[in-house]
């Protein structure tokens, strides 16, 4: 079973809807963490993304090639919209990283383009509408009597779903998201978020 590299955010509560100008927006951490086939955390790298920004894709892709990593197969990102509706293009990473990503979500939604229209307007919200409606569509993968929701591009829904499945021992979320996400909100935490 492949290596798998992936980016979390730790949560972040302040609506940076007001915010104005994005250089004055917070920050999310990322993470990413190596994770081997036998579990084992082999790597870890940190980047950020603007809160309600547009760069959460350049960061993920900074955020990986930081790693060194050659060896890595598969991309997981936990979610779509990492940092208040800053959207990952999960097509033009698979394409720029040359392996298959799969945004794995917890929930099952109605999707975000109410949501985007509420809070954005113009090319802001053009390139958000542009963005999420080219991702690949959601599947429904059942892991261990739980229910988690894919977005894979670069690879076949068969193998999306034998990546995660592979990934999640226990509960309903695959081991290198449940890492990142630790390691990412203890990242936040120590740079005093």
């Amino acid at each position: 079973m492949p290596t798998v590299d992936h980016t979390d955010d730790a949560d972040f509560s302040t609506d940076p809807s007001e915010a104005g100008d994005s250089d004055a927006r917070p920050e999310s951490v990322l993470c990413g963490a190596v994770v081997r086939a036998d579990r084992v955390v082999d790597g870890l790298a940190f980047e950020t993304c603007t809160v309600g920004g547009d760069d959460a894709t350049d960061a993920i892709d900074s955020l990986y090639s930081s790693l060194g990593r050659e060896d890595v197969r598969y991309l997981l990102v936990s979610g779509i919209a990492p940092a208040w509706f800053n959207l990952v293009d999960v097509n033009r990473l698979a394409s720029d990283l040359d392996r298959p990503v799969l945004s794995v979500s917890f929930e099952d939604s109605e999707g975000l383009e109410t949501a985007l229209s509420t809070h954005f307007s113009g090319d802001a919200l053009d390139r958000r509408l542009q963005i999420y409606r080219d991702a690949p569509p959601r599947t429904a993968v059942e892991v261990n009597d739980e229910r988690v929701f894919v977005r894979a591009a670069g690879c076949d829904e068969a193998e999306a779903k034998q990546v995660v499945r592979a990934f999640t021992p226990t509960g309903g979320r695959p081991e290198p998201l449940r890492v990142a996400r630790m390691a990412a909100r203890a990242g936040r935490q120590f740079v005093g978020d």
